[in-house]
């Protein structure tokens, strides 16, 4: 119940904090608390109020943008899981985003020597076709 109604809230606010018309109205409060300043004479309490309410605004905006970060990243780790799972990928890559990061770079460097093999097999593969032609014109030509 509290998960669901902190996951509402977080993923309301934060695209609420994302709207051009918020971020008008941040501008607008900066703009209303600069001209009050010689009102209030740029009094210690004067900048004490919007050090203190742009402290507690990003304070609270860490947590709730973290929040849906998380949960946007868990998605899509798991849309690429199921798709790994549901292709010819190799299933050892599902669940790899929970291994330590020297773990992880060690897969990805042998996927990219994998993929460098591929290529220098398609390159060689493209140059014997290629030869293959040449041959064939050749022969047709004489």
């Amino acid at each position: 119940m509290m998960d669901r109604f902190f996951s509402n809230a977080a993923n309301k606010v934060a695209h609420m904090a994302g709207l051009p018309l918020t971020f008008a109205g941040c501008c607008l409060v900066v703009v209303v608390w600069g001209f009050s300043g010689p009102a209030f004479h740029f009094s210690d309490t004067w900048q004490l109020i919007i050090n203190t309410g742009t402290t507690i605004v990003t304070f609270l905006m860490v947590f709730l943008i973290q929040n849906t970060q998380n949960r946007d990243g868990a998605a899509i780790q798991a849309k690429l899981d199921e798709l790994i799972r549901v292709s010819e990928g190799q299933n050892r890559f599902i669940g790899i985003e929970h291994l330590t990061e020297a773990e992880v770079e060690e897969i990805r460097e042998t996927c990219e020597k994998a993929a460098r093999r591929h290529d220098e097999k398609i390159a060689e593969m493209a140059a014997r076709k290629a030869m293959a032609t040449r041959r064939a014109t050749k022969k047709k030509a004489a």
